[in-house]
């Protein structure tokens, strides 16, 4: 565990841990550096911290492209990749400085309670 829930990012960790205890891995993001602000694992093997830093990539390149298409009424509510085990989910805060990056078996949890569940806790960090 790397997160302290006296800080809102570790509060936010807890809370989704307590919603989806099956979670693969979870961190709470700046969306600026890349940098972990708290995150947990359930698998050695995911380093959320590592992937934190990939994930912040994922989010600048969206929002360039969402630039270059002149989508600026549009924002970035939250972004899913499917891998074969994985679901891989990113939401990000409402002010777009924070996200949320979660980790989930794509056979044990449903894509719909994943959503709500970060729906439910991204307002812990505005």
């Amino acid at each position: 565990m790397a997160y302290s829930n006296n800080s809102p990012a570790g509060r936010t960790v807890e809370g989704i841990i307590g919603d989806l205890p099956g979670l693969v891995a979870v961190a709470v993001v700046d969306a600026n550096s890349g940098m972990s602000l708290a995150s947990h694992s359930n698998s050695p093997a995911l380093n959320p911290d590592t992937a934190a830093a990939y994930n912040t990539e994922v989010v600048k390149q969206k929002q360039k492209a969402m630039s270059a298409l002149k989508l600026g009424s549009e924002k970035i509510e939250d972004i899913l990749i499917s891998l074969t085990n994985q679901t891989h989910l990113i939401k990000l805060a409402d002010n777009g400085s924070k996200f949320i990056y979660l980790v989930v078996n794509s056979r044990d949890t449903n894509l719909a309670i994943a959503r709500e569940v970060l729906r439910s806790h991204v307002y812990n960090l505005n």
